[in-house]
């Protein structure tokens, strides 16, 4: 395999690593930030984490999903309507998929 290929994303990835330091606090990722991490095997994909947060409320709807980077740590936090109407907030460490936070939303 082409070793030039393989360092495209890791490249590309190191570039956006770079210019995310500069940036005080937390902060959004895009989808081409989130794909070069997924590709680089930074973070878990969405969909595998999503599986576990949702079944912690059987018949919960997704309302939204973020990746979010601070200080190099990456998270996803998603907003889950669960089936009684309550909003929930779990915050999910992307590399891991370990459980950060659980909490109804204000």
């Amino acid at each position: 395999m082409n070793t030039t290929h393989r360092r495209g994303p890791l490249l590309a990835l190191a570039a956006c690593c770079c210019l995310a330091g500069g940036r005080a606090g937390a902060h959004d990722l895009g989808q081409d930030e989130a794909l070069l991490l997924r590709q680089a095997g930074v973070i878990l994909p969405l969909e595998q984490l999503l599986q576990n947060a949702m079944g912690r409320y059987p018949g919960a709807k997704l309302l939204e999903a973020e990746l979010e980077e601070d200080d190099g740590v990456y998270t996803y936090e998603v907003e889950l309507l669960t089936a009684d109407g309550v909003v929930r907030e779990i915050k999910l460490e992307a590399a891991t998929g370990r459980l950060l936070k659980d909490k109804e939303d204000d």
